[in-house]
Parts: structure tokens; sequence; C-alpha cells
């Protein structure tokens, strides 16, 4: 299996004074410098659909790479991950040695919201959608659906609104070390159950920030990776899983997760008690609840329980989660928070995660990222990344 040989997030939170075509540029030079490449050993291109103009095609153009091989996927919020599994895929094809997967966001800058209705990123007004007659009418956005989504756990699990506070608790623990962070001031439990409500039961503290930003990584071929004085990552295992309603035949509180994982656990050889750290897609304290139980690291309805008096906090809980701070309180770019969540678990695995946050012994980490909507559709994207 190929490794992750270079790995950048990008600083910046409000990008106000940078184009995507720089956001993207900057961070690809970043990581590329970190793995001890150049961009002239760049022979592979993956890009989510935010890329500016022609997608790949443009950012290539603009970085004057010489490739074999390019690709673009959008998945929303797992599009970075089904990305890096495509690299794999490609790489042992032959298809290339040396891929460069980067992405770049400015929501802020733009003013534009990340959900809802018109002038959002994620869209849910296109006449042209196929279930456009049916949700349209009534008013479906982002955070109603994860609201209902959260009610519907709340209803059959008994899962309570201080249990998902716990998720917010944690990442905001994490974020407080992050210097780049967009919000690194620690809450309680407290505080979140009495913030703003947004979408019963979901309040404020429960959604994620928005922000500009980016980063990349790179993937190569083993011996490639073995012949760089880089720490070594490898890409053990990875799993995809579009869900949708399934012609109304489908529960709401099971997402892609409990697929993708299993395929990602089998290809590793590995299961969820060998995991040292996770990375998952918190868009929303519920989305992260869900992915818990779903990759196995607790029954089905246990998972308020399971994230309950810190047990997400890194050095305190059982499994530390997302010791950046996330998309809850760090860096959520353009509502395409994989690839972020990618480079904070190489960061763990190579021991460069804050000392505050570092989890003893790492070898062994998994990123998901649920793309998408819980409740409607989405597609879960699962990496299993090993040191070696």
């Amino acid at each position: 299996m190929p490794y992750i040989v270079g790995a950048y997030e990008h600083p910046l939170r409000d990008a106000g004074d940078k184009t995507l075509a720089e956001l993207q540029v900057e961070s690809a030079l970043a990581a590329l410098a970190d793995a001890g490449l150049s961009k002239d050993d760049v022979d592979g291109f993956f890009c989510g659909p935010d890329a500016p103009g022609t997608g790949p095609l443009s950012i290539t153009d603009y970085m004057n790479l010489n490739l074999r091989h390019v690709d673009t996927t959008n998945t929303s919020g797992s599009s970075y991950v089904l990305l890096a599994a495509h690299a794999v895929e490609a790489i042992e094809a032959g298809k290339c040695d040396v891929a460069l997967i980067t992405h770049a966001a400015r929501p802020r800058a733009a003013k534009r919201a990340v959900g809802g209705m018109k002038g959002a990123l994620v869209r849910n007004d296109d006449p042209q959608q196929p279930d456009f007659q049916w949700e349209n009418p009534f008013g479906i956005q982002i955070m109603n659906v994860y609201g209902m989504t959260a009610m519907r756990h709340m209803h059959l699990y008994g899962t309570t609104a201080e249990q998902l506070a716990w998720i917010k608790v944690a990442a905001s623990e994490h974020a407080k070390h992050n210097e780049h962070a967009f919000i690194r001031e620690p809450v309680t439990v407290e505080d979140v159950v009495n913030s703003p409500m947004i979408a019963d039961p979901l309040r404020r503290l429960d959604c994620c920030v928005t922000t500009d930003g980016g980063g990349a990584i790179v993937v190569a071929r083993k011996e490639i990776a073995k012949s760089l004085n880089r720490p070594l990552v490898k890409i053990k295992g990875t799993g995809t899983r579009p869900q949708h309603q399934q012609g109304g035949y489908f529960e709401i509180t099971q997402s892609g997760a409990a697929w993708s994982g299993k395929a990602a656990y089998e290809q590793a050889g590995v299961s969820p008690a060998d995991i040292k750290y996770v990375s998952l897609y918190d868009s929303f304290t519920i989305t992260v609840l869900i992915q818990l139980e779903d990759l196995g690291f607790c029954e089905k309805g246990a998972g308020g329980r399971f994230v309950s008096d810190g047990n997400l906090i890194s050095g305190v809980g059982q499994l530390a989660f997302n010791t950046d701070g996330g998309g809850l309180c760090n860096n959520h770019p353009g509502a395409r928070g994989g690839l972020v969540k990618t480079i904070e678990a190489v960061r763990q695995l190579r021991g460069e995660a804050h000392p505050a946050v570092q989890v003893k012994n790492c070898d062994l980490a998994l990123v998901n990222a649920i793309g998408g909507q819980l409740g409607v559709r989405h597609a879960s994207g699962t990496l299993i990344l090993e040191r070696e």
C-alpha cells in the first residue's frame, strides 16, 4: 500500500487577501516541502470541485505540473478521504507514482453560507435535483436535517443534550492548544446546553465553525516513500459507501460509516480495538456520535454514554478524537473537512501533534468523513493509517 509522505494545513482561517488558487498552491508546495519533494516529482493530481476554474486542469496549469493522471470527486465533506483512496488505487494501478491532493475554500472571505438554501455552498434549491419537489417545499436545510437526526437518536436510545455537549467540550479542550484554531476558548457542558437553539435539539455550540483555509497531502508509492527522510505513514485500509434514502426504507441514525469502516478494517486486518486515535468529521456533535457507533467503537445507541465525562479528551479518556479541535473549533473550510482530518491523523502518527494532546504510542489511526447529509443522502469515506 502507498504512504502519505507530506502533509500541510493552511494556517489561515479568514483568507480575505488570498485567492483560491493561492491557497491551493501554497498548501501544495508546503506539503511537497514537508515530504522533501518538488512539484516536478508529482505525476498525479487530485482535487475536489472547490478548485477554481476547470478544477484540476486550471490548478495543474497554474502550477505547471507534468502529469500522467488527474482525478476529481464531489461527495461534499468526504471528497478528500475518497480522493486519498483513489490515489492509492491509481498508484497501485501504475497510473502515477506521486499523488498530490489539495483543498482550499474561502466561504468567510466570500461571505457565503455553508448550508441552507440560496447562496450556500451546499445547495438544496436546484429544480433539476430529483428530490427537489419532495424536499424544497419543506425548507430543508443542513441544520434542521441534523437536528431531526439528533432528535431521532434521543427518541430511540435516550441520548441527552448533555452527552452531545461532551463532544464539543473535548474538541475545545484540544483547540486551546492549537494556535491556529478558529475558536480556542474551552467550553463546559453547561455552556453548550445553554447556547442559543439552532435546530432542536442542536444548539449553536453543537455546530461546526465556518472558515477559509485548506491543506494538502502527498501520497507516494512504497519505494519513493522509503527513500525519503520522513516518518512512514502507510495507508493500510480504505473504505467508501454512498448512503441514501432507499425509497424510504432506511434509518436516519445509521451512516455509511457502518459499511465503509467495515471495508477499511477488513483490508487493514485490524479492529476498532486496535485504533489509538480517530479523526472524525464533526459538522455537528451528533455527526461524531453516530460515526463512533457505526465504526464499532461502541454499540449502537451507546454513543451518548461513550462520549460522556471526557472520554474523547486526549490523555483523559479512552479514545482521543480531533486533537486539533476539529471542525467544531479549529477549521472547517468550505464544508469539506475530510482533508484536514487526515492531516491531523498524520501528525499524530508522526508524533508531531501538540505535546499536550499527542497520543502516546500512536501507531494506528482512523479517519472518517461524512459528505452530504445524514438523514437524507451522504457518502462515508474511511482511511486506516499506520506508522511504520
